[in-house]
C-alpha cells in the first residue's frame, strides 16, 4: 500500500497541474521578512503573507478553484509551527483589541485566555471561533501590527469600508474595483448580502446612511504578471491568498461578478462553481506615504514577534484565571476614571 503521505504528495501535485499553477511565483515567502520595512504598504503585505505562511499556503487559483486547504480554523493541529488554527484565530480577535466588542457572544471572554496559554483547554471559545466570522478581526490585527495610521479597527468590514467613504482621516481610498491599478496594501472587498448590488448599491446604502452589510476583504500582497496575489482570513476557514487577473494597466476588469439571479453552485452547473466569483464592490487603495503621514506615525511600529496581550477585564469570567470582571456600563472602567476599556475608540 502507498504511504499516506505520499499519496497526498501525489494527490496535491496533480491538483496544480490541473489547474496550471505549478509554475507560479509566490511572492510571499520573501515578502513575510520585510515586517519593519518603512513603506507602509510593504508592511501590511508583509504580515498578511506571514499568516499565510503559517497557514501552510491555502490558495484558489485565477479560476476560482481551491487548490490546496491543509488547515481549518476548528482544528486542534495542522499551522506550519504545529499551533492551533482555532487558538491562532484567538490570538487575533484578542490582539487586534476587539474582544472587548465580542464580549456579548458566548465564549468570547474565554478566547482570552485560550490565546495566551497553550494549557488553558478554552473549549468556549474553541465554539465562538466557528460560530462568528473572524475575516474583519483578520484584517484589523493586520493593520494593526503594520502600523497603518488611521485604521477603523472592527469586528465588522462595514466600518472601515464606509469610513473610507466618509471620513477624510481614513487611511483608504473608496473606488471602484476596476477603475484605477491595484496596489500592494490595498483592499478588495465584495459584498456577501442580497440587499444591495455592485459599486452603486454599495454607494447608496452608505450615502443614506445604512449599515450591517455582510462583507468580505482581502488584502493585496503582490501583483506579478498579469496577476493579483491577495490574502484573507476565514476564506474556507483558513488565512488563503486568491489569485486574480489584472489587464496590462493593472487594473480589475477581468473579476468574475456574481448577480442577483446567479444559479448556485451543483453538478448540473458547475460553471456557477466559482470562489472568484462574487459580488466584488469596492477597492479601498491604500493612500501614498506622504499622504498616511498627514493621518498619523508612518514609522514601523515597536512589536516582539506575535505578543500576548493580556485581558485587562473579561465578561464571562474564569474561575482563577485573575482577571478582574470588567465594570457593569455606566459604571467607571478599571484604573483611572477617565480611562478607556481595551479596543476601546
Amino acid at each position: 500500500m502507498m504511504p499516506k503521505a505520499w499519496m497526498h504528495a501525489l494527490l496535491m501535485l496533480g491538483l496544480l497541474s490541473g489547474c496550471g499553477v505549478a509554475g507560479a511565483a509566490d511572492q510571499c515567502p520573501t515578502l513575510s521578512q520585510r515586517q519593519t520595512d518603512a513603506q507602509v504598504a510593504t508592511r501590511v503585505a508583509a504580515v498578511a503573507c506571514e499568516e499565510y505562511l503559517r497557514w501552510n499556503r491555502p490558495f484558489i487559483d485565477d479560476a476560482g478553484r481551491l487548490a490546496n486547504l491543509p488547515a481549518y480554523e476548528a482544528e486542534d493541529t495542522g499551522l506550519k509551527d504545529g499551533g492551533a488554527p482555532w487558538r491562532r484565530v484567538a490570538f487575533y480577535w484578542q490582539a487586534s483589541g476587539l474582544l472587548p466588542a465580542m464580549a456579548y457572544k458566548s465564549g468570547a471572554s474565554d478566547c482570552s485566555m485560550a490565546a495566551m496559554s497553550l494549557s488553558y483547554p478554552g473549549l468556549g471559545c474553541r465554539g465562538f471561533i466557528i460560530d462568528n466570522p473572524w475575516s474583519a478581526a483578520f484584517i484589523s490585527w493586520v493593520m494593526e501590527r503594520a502600523g497603518v495610521p488611521g485604521f477603523h479597527d472592527s469586528p465588522s468590514h462595514f466600518d472601515y469600508v464606509r469610513a473610507a467613504r466618509k471620513d477624510a482621516a481614513s487611511p483608504y481610498r473608496f473606488v471602484a474595483p476596476a477603475s484605477s491599478a491595484v496596489q500592494t496594501g490595498d483592499l478588495l472587498c465584495f459584498n456577501r448580502s442580497r440587499r444591495i448590488q455592485g459599486y452603486d448599491g454599495l454607494v447608496r446604502l452608505i450615502d443614506q446612511g445604512g449599515s450591517g452589510l455582510p462583507m468580505h476583504c482581502d488584502i493585496i500582497v503582490a501583483i506579478d504578471a498579469g496577476k493579483v496575489y491577495a490574502i484573507g482570513g476565514n476564506v474556507q476557514q483558513a488565512v488563503t491568498l486568491r489569485r486574480l487577473p489584472v489587464d496590462a494597466q493593472g487594473r480589475l476588469t477581468e473579476l468574475a461578478y456574481r448577480s442577483q439571479d446567479d444559479a448556485p453552485c451543483t453538478l448540473d452547473d458547475e460553471t456557477a462553481c466559482n470562489f472568484n466569483r462574487q459580488d466584488w464592490v469596492v477597492l479601498l487603495q491604500l493612500k501614498s506615504q506622504d499622504e498616511l503621514a498627514r493621518i498619523g506615525p508612518v514609522a514601523p511600529p515597536g512589536f516582539q514577534r506575535n505578543p500576548p496581550v493580556p485581558e485587562a477585564c473579561c465578561v464571562n469570567c474564569v474561575l482563577g484565571s485573575g482577571v478582574p470582571r470588567c465594570p457593569a456600563p455606566g459604571q467607571p472602567a478599571l484604573g483611572k476614571p477617565d480611562d478607556p476599556l481595551p479596543g476601546g475608540s
